[in-house]
Formats: structure tokens, C-alpha cells, sequence
């Protein structure tokens, strides 16, 4: 879509939903890189009111229409549960706009889909950590939000982006890569191929957890960065999760130990001098206390007690994610030098290795705040 299409589009979008004001600009904002995003500020007498316009991007969520069924049902819950503890929920969730019609989408002239948000006041999101009280924040609010959709019957969710964590089939298809292998590479990296073979029962036992029934299906965001809690401007308290494009059915542990892949390595996710990566206990433990404190006890006990699997299942399915995208020739995984999927699969690995000389003293701390 050219630039002139997208403005006359976005200026369509904003007729067909429904708010009071009138808008006086609507224009880009934020850098996130698959949706199109925009800022409206709306005029009602001397009363200003803001809103955030997207473009959802169907090319990646192939069924837009079910994603946001997805959403108005989280956020229609999430209101109920925050207005039943006295909370506010015109900050503490997203509330979608409806249209004229009553839906909270809308299906422009060429196909495109679009939803409207209200803005939510005096709030800030961090691409980074300024300190060890916003890891603590991000995993109160992600623990919080599980807590609250505990009581949510997670069957009623759309898969957005169908096996996304289903760790056992993503190891069938790194299989599938190396015995493939269209680029010529596997004779290069056996060493990291036999790594993830190695850790392959590693990468069933929380899925196991499930099929055995021990620990529950429930709804989880599966993109817990820092980036998606919102933060109270003056108190730097989390306030709300959003991006719930990839809220689906799932395991809490998942959740958990994707931010902590993330947010608890101390080097970058494609860093190349492997001596700079290590698991923080100081951060995980700062994550432990603050997403078990939001749980506020919706866990069960086993769900507790695979938290630190959690963390080692989703960094090994990760850089096998990315080692599976080098073998295939760099096609999912954007990069910006040569072998950069590898570096990153070489992170992860190392992260790995850290996570399991550090193994006792994660299950220790995860038993101190149960």
C-alpha cells in the first residue's frame, strides 16, 4: 500500500467508527513493526480525547476478524474483573471502539481491516529496562493478567498464529530442515543440530505437563516483552498489558519464561562474544517476585514449580527457531549480516548452558516466593 493509499484509507477508517469528538490529527506513531499505528487527537469543546487507529496487518494474523473476537473478549472480561475490585477500567485494559454498526473492526474498501483503541492517559511504554523496578513492574503486570483471565474459559480463544508454542512440532520441523538442509549449512553447525537434539525431552516436558493434565490450559499473551505493559507516567506502576494480538490458549509457564528468556540474559538476543551472556539471578529473581505477586495465587502448584522449565523451554525453542530459519536460508528471521540467525542461535544455546549450571539456585528462588 502506497502512502497516499494509506492516508486515504486511515481518513475512511476513522468515519466508520464510532466516538463523540471530532478529530483534528491523526498520525503515525510508535515504531512497532506490523501493524500500522496512528495517534488521532480528537477536539470536544476545549476537552481533548485521544485514540489510537490501527491497521492490522493480515499478511502475519491471517484471520483478523477471529483475532479480534480474541480481543473484545479479554478486554471484556479483564473490564468485568477490574471493575468488580474497584479498579479502573478505562486504564487497566484496552477498550476497543466500536463502529457504527456495533463491531470492533472495520473492513475498508480494499480489504484492509482497522480497529480503534482508546488512548490510555498518562502512561508510558520502554523498548528498555531504566531499572530493576521495571522488570519487577512488567512481571506484576503479566502475572496480574493471568491472574485475572484464571477464571476464563481459554477453549473460547482463536489460535491467531496456529502451534505458536507447540515446542514438540517445532522440533519436527527443525528435523525436517536438517534432513532437508536447502542451503548446504548442516554439515557446519552439527555441533549446535546435536545440542537441541540433545535437549529434545527437555522441550516436551511442559507440553507433556499438559497432555497428562498436571498443569491447565489457560489464556496467555505469548509476546510478555517490556515494551507491551504500559506504565503510570508519574509512579512507573504497571498498569496495563496490551498488543493482545497474540492472546491464545496456552501455558502460563510459557509466558513467564519467555520474559525471562528475554529480559534475564544480560547480553542482546544476537550478541557474538558469547562471554557477555549469562542468566541474571538477580533479574530473574526481581521477575519471580513480581509475576507470582500478580498471580495473586491463580497458579497451581506444579504450574509454580515448572516455572524455571518454562524459562529453559522457551529459550531452547527459540535459538532451535532460529538455527531451523539459518539451515532454510534466512527466510522468517529478518537479518542484517551473514550468518546473523546463527549468532542468535548461539545466544540462546549459551543461555541455555547458563540456565542449567544455575538450575538449583532458579528452583530455589522460585521456591522462596511461592
Amino acid at each position: 500500500m502506497t502512502r497516499e493509499e494509506l492516508c486515504s484509507k486511515k481518513l475512511e477508517a476513522l468515519e466508520a467508527f464510532d466516538f463523540p469528538e471530532t478529530a483534528v490529527s491523526c498520525e503515525k506513531y510508535g515504531n512497532g513493526h506490523i501493524n500500522d499505528t496512528f495517534l488521532v487527537i480528537c477536539k470536544d469543546g476545549d476537552k481533548e480525547k485521544k485514540y489510537i487507529l490501527q491497521r492490522m496487518n493480515n499478511d502475519v494474523f491471517k484471520d483478523p476478524v477471529s483475532l479480534m473476537k480474541n480481543v473484545v473478549l479479554v478486554t471484556d472480561y479483564l473490564r468485568e474483573q477490574i471493575i468488580a475490585r474497584g479498579g479502573d477500567p478505562e486504564r487497566e485494559t484496552l477498550n476497543p471502539v466500536r463502529t457504527r454498526e456495533g463491531i470492533a473492526y472495520y473492513k475498508d474498501s480494499i480489504g484492509s481491516y482497522w480497529r480503534m483503541y482508546k488512548f490510555i492517559t498518562d502512561s508510558v511504554s520502554l523498548d528498555k529496562v531504566r531499572d530493576t523496578d521495571d522488570f519487577y513492574q512488567s512481571g506484576v503486570a503479566f502475572g496480574s493478567f493471568s491472574g485475572q483471565m484464571a477464571g476464563f474459559d481459554a477453549s473460547q480463544l482463536v489460535e491467531t498464529i496456529p502451534d505458536f508454542h507447540n515446542t514438540p512440532k517445532r522440533y519436527e520441523t527443525f528435523e525436517r530442515a536438517v534432513e532437508e538442509d536447502i542451503c548446504g549449512r548442516a554439515a557446519g553447525v552439527a555441533e549446535e543440530i546435536e545440542f537441541f537434539r540433545a535437549h529434545k525431552q527437555d522441550m516436551e516436558y511442559c507440553a507433556k505437563a499438559l497432555a497428562e493434565g498436571r498443569i491447565p490450559l489457560r489464556v496467555t499473551h505469548n509476546d510478555t516483552k517490556l515494551n507491551n505493559i504500559m506504565l503510570d507516567a508519574k509512579t512507573g506502576k504497571g498498569i496495563c498489558v496490551i498488543d493482545l494480538d497474540t492472546v491464545m490458549p496456552g501455558l502460563s509457564v510459557f509466558d513467564f519464561g519467555d520474559s525471562i528468556r528475554f529480559g534475564a540474559n544480560t547480553a542482546a538476543e544476537d550478541e557474538q562474544d558469547l562471554s557477555k551472556v549469562t542468566l541474571s539471578l538477580e533479574l530473574f529473581e526481581i521477575y519471580v517476585k513480581g509475576y507470582l505477586e500478580g498471580c495473586g495465587g491463580a497458579l497451581t502448584e506444579e504450574e509454580i514449580r515448572l516455572l524455571p522449565y518454562g524459562a529453559k523451554n522457551m529459550t531452547l525453542e527459540c535459538g532451535m527457531r532460529f538455527l531451523t530459519d539459518h539451515l532454510q536460508g534466512d527466510t522468517y528471521f529478518m537479518i542484517h549480516r551473514e550468518n546473523h540467525n546463527l549468532d542468535r542461535a548461539h545466544t540462546q544455546i549459551e543461555l541455555v548452558k547458563d540456565m542449567e549450571r544455575k538450575w538449583e539456585q532458579m528452583r530455589d528462588i522460585v521456591e522462596k516466593y511461592k
